[in-house]
């Protein structure tokens, strides 16, 4: 079979160019991985920062043509290189946007510097073997880069397969040893038209989502004019069904809006758990609670460090009975006991019809519980009330003037699937979410912003507004559609005042991932890395002996 010279090069002039041209250099085996680690470090500032979140499309799919810059005929050979690639750009990625773990471990937690620096590098390389898994499996199935264009079949296939093996590699991280999903490539689009599917397939369909747009672009890179073509309007379709999608409501208005308060008491974290700082932390927290007056009062996690028992015994009384001569609901945060010697970290409900109690389900590790085979590590550092028991995960909400609002601690709203179980029973399905946050841990960085970002994907994907009280920020209430209606500066000390109003019924993922967790959207995923694998198998060994025509 003869070639056609002519054909092939008004057909291929596009796929050719950048990988054979602008890429060369970038593509070599000794500059590859650096460039790699920067484009991990440039995809971290990309979340917390939702004007910016649309680059994160961008930077991934410069990353995928990276990995599809591969001459090596061996599927072996390129998911060799893939795995380098997807370790570097992983370790770029988690250290360049959870750098503030180290300030817990050696500010807050007494470590000696190089032991957490050193800790968070090693955190960060396991975080990083995710990626590695999912770039080395889509380096084997894409085709080999060389002179002649993929074929159309080909190339879809291989976006599919990427996006897929994308997505159940970030699943895996954000289940596996409970899991830690912080800086997801779904929560980077909270502000653009991709957030649409957030109420249909959740965080991790947003991934998804996200991730086969940015491996659509990086196709342009590989296919011919025709095929960049195709790639471009799958692009367009899929920022258009996004679009779509936002137009719809799932749920509705229920229900009086509710006038909230969200205390921001700003304690340093270096002063909360002393003696002599104790007092003024109540006197702050007390005065508010006994003061304000609105429908609901919201106070950050432990706003009150210590145990009831070891309280002024009238302390709580006074506030109950300001609370109910003011007509007031309150949310407080407190650790509690549980049996003998089991601690929970948990909010009490105070002011309404009956007594009220939340204990927070999903732990932090080292923070609240010790992996087994860490003590030696937990050892190193001097953190209080280091070891609690676990709360259920359909716990009732509290009920304030009709309105269910669920309360939710810390990091918890970075599971969508477990809060999703709050819906399996409809006569306690929430009407609004509450968290309670103290990032005091980690000072005054990106993580305020990033843990921001994540509330607001879960108001996107249930379609019901939260409201935040934190220790440091981000204090804020968050609309059903995931807008920040009202925010105060972090690092302030301040009430936050507002009025919310509360949502009933079941968007398509609440109403799937209340009974099936995150199946729906892993089966998704898998469904594509299969697809996308037949795909990559048509017309296997031709590409080098055809022409360019897609």
């Amino acid at each position: 079979m003869s070639e056609r010279p002519a054909k092939r090069d008004t057909q291929s002039a596009t796929a050719s160019a950048l990988p054979r041209g602008l890429l060369r250099q970038f593509t070599q085996p000794r500059c590859a991985p650096f460039v790699s680690i920067v484009l991990g470090v440039l995809l971290a500032q990309t979340f917390g920062r939702p004007q910016l979140g649309g680059w994160s499309i961008v930077i991934l799919a410069a990353w995928i043509s990276l990995l599809w810059a591969d001459t090596q005929t061996l599927p072996k050979d390129r998911a060799k290189r893939g795995a380098l690639l997807g370790f570097s750009l992983g370790l770029g990625w988690f250290t360049g946007g959870l750098w503030w773990l180290y300030i817990s471990m050696a500010v807050y937690g007494g470590m000696a510097p190089p032991i957490a620096g050193g800790a968070l590098l090693l955190f960060c390389a396991y975080l990083a073997l995710y990626p590695t898994l999912a770039a080395a499996l889509a380096a084997a199935l894409a085709p080999a880069a060389g002179r002649e264009p993929w074929k159309l079949a080909r190339a879809i296939g291989a976006a599919l397969a990427l996006a897929g093996g994308w997505t159940l590699a970030e699943w895996l991280r954000g289940t596996l040893f409970t899991g830690f999903p912080w800086l997801a490539l779904g929560y980077a689009q909270v502000g653009n038209p991709l957030s649409g599917y957030a109420p249909v397939i959740g965080q991790y369909g947003v991934n998804f989502a996200a991730a086969l747009a940015a491996a659509l672009l990086a196709l342009l890179s590989q296919v011919s004019l025709r095929g960049a073509l195709v790639s471009l309007g799958l692009l367009v379709a899929l920022f258009l069904g996004g679009l779509q999608l936002q137009q719809v409501r799932w749920t509705h208005a229920v229900g009086p809006t509710l006038k909230v308060a969200l205390l921001q008491g700003d304690v340093a974290q270096s002063e909360k758990f002393k003696p002599e700082t104790l007092g003024p932390t109540l006197q702050l927290y007390g005065d508010w609670l006994s003061s304000l007056k609105a429908n609901l009062i919201v106070t950050p996690e432990t706003a009150v460090p210590v145990l009831p028992e070891d309280l002024d015994p009238g302390y709580l009384r006074q506030i109950e009975r300001a609370l109910r001569e003011h007509h007031t609901a309150a949310l407080l945060g407190i650790p509690l006991t549980r049996g003998a010697d089991q601690y929970t970290n948990s909010v009490l409900g105070l002011g309404g019809a009956a007594p009220y109690r939340y204990d927070k389900s999903h732990l932090v590790p080292f923070g609240e519980f010790v992996p087994y085979g860490f003590h030696w590590f937990v050892k190193l550092m001097d953190m209080p009330l280091g070891s609690f028991a676990r709360g259920g995960l359909d716990q009732p909400p509290f009920v304030v003037r009709g309105v269910k609002v669920a309360p939710n601690i810390c990091y918890e709203d970075l599971f969508g699937a477990q809060m999703a179980q709050r819906f399996r029973n409809p006569a306690h399905a929430p009407n609004v979410f509450a968290n309670l946050t103290n990032l005091g841990w980690f000072g005054n960085t990106i993580i305020i912003p990033q843990h921001l970002e994540i509330a607001r994907m879960r108001s996107l994907e249930f379609q019901i507004p939260g409201i935040r009280a934190t220790n440091t920020g981000a204090t804020a209430i968050i609309n059903a559609h995931g807008q920040v209606a009202a925010e105060l500066p972090p690092y302030t000390v301040g009430v936050l005042t507002g009025s919310v109003q509360g949502h009933a019924g079941l968007t398509p993922f609440a109403r799937l991932a209340s009974r099936y967790g995150d199946w729906p959207e892993v089966l998704l995923a898998a469904f594509a890395l299969l697809l996308g694998w037949a795909l990559t198998r048509l017309q296997r060994g031709g590409t080098h002996h055809h022409s360019a025509r897609v």
